[in-house]
């Protein structure tokens, strides 16, 4: 039972890495969506660029860049402020595709009658295009807060005591074994449990009212 207590104190900590660089991905992913959409063929270039390259880095690998790279020179980051940036990069690459994949989804129909009510660009995102690709993107955003959540795990190997930082030191600090691991995987299940069944619920939801 102690072995639980002391997991489930990390528990915050878990969270908060994976809210705030939810967060700063949802930002920036909209920005890079957005710059991806732009007519100018070298802004669009270096947009895709930049996901294509967030994309293929392995996470942990860009929480050491960030951490012992960037947050160790002139800008000095500790482990939770380097790992909210990492995660969010790589956040902001995922999601930048669930928007541009639910703008695809919009039809083209609609662009070309905003066009032809003489509608700003703003105002055709914000009032007609965005509402209509959020039925699409909302399921796709849950289930990449899932894989964020367990992507959370590796912020451990920067000093961030969140659960598996807690469950290793308790493992060797008590000669546990497996267990404190074991109870990790279970409180990330009870975690990530709710989000999926939320994620199939919306997909379920929103597809019943696309279908209208």
């Amino acid at each position: 039972m102690d072995h639980l207590v002391i997991i489930l104190e990390a528990v915050p900590t878990t969270l908060a890495v994976t809210g705030a660089s939810f967060a700063v991905g949802a930002l920036v992913g909209l920005v890079l969506v957005l710059l991806r959409r732009t007519p100018w063929l070298l802004v669009r270039g270096l947009a895709r660029l930049v996901v294509d390259v967030l994309r293929g880095i392995p996470p942990i690998v860009l929480l050491f860049i960030v951490f012992f790279g960037i947050g160790s020179g002139a800008i000095r980051l500790d482990p939770f402020q380097a790992a909210v940036i990492a995660l969010g990069l790589v956040s902001a690459a995922h999601l930048s595709e669930v928007y541009r994949g639910s703008l695809l989804a919009v039809h083209r129909g609609q662009f070309e009658a905003c066009q032809a009510l003489g509608l700003g660009r703003r105002t055709t995102y914000a009032r007609v295009i965005a509402p209509q690709a959020a039925r699409v993107a909302v399921p796709g955003m849950v289930t990449w807060a899932i894989s964020l959540l367990k992507d959370s795990a590796l912020v451990s190997t920067i000093g961030v005591a969140e659960i598996m930082l807690v469950a290793g030191q308790d493992a060797r600090s008590t000669g546990a074994g497996l267990l404190p691991f074991v109870l990790a995987g279970a409180v990330y299940i009870a975690l990530g449990t709710p989000l999926a069944l939320l994620s199939r619920y919306l997909e379920d939801r929103l597809s019943i009212e696309r279908s209208r």
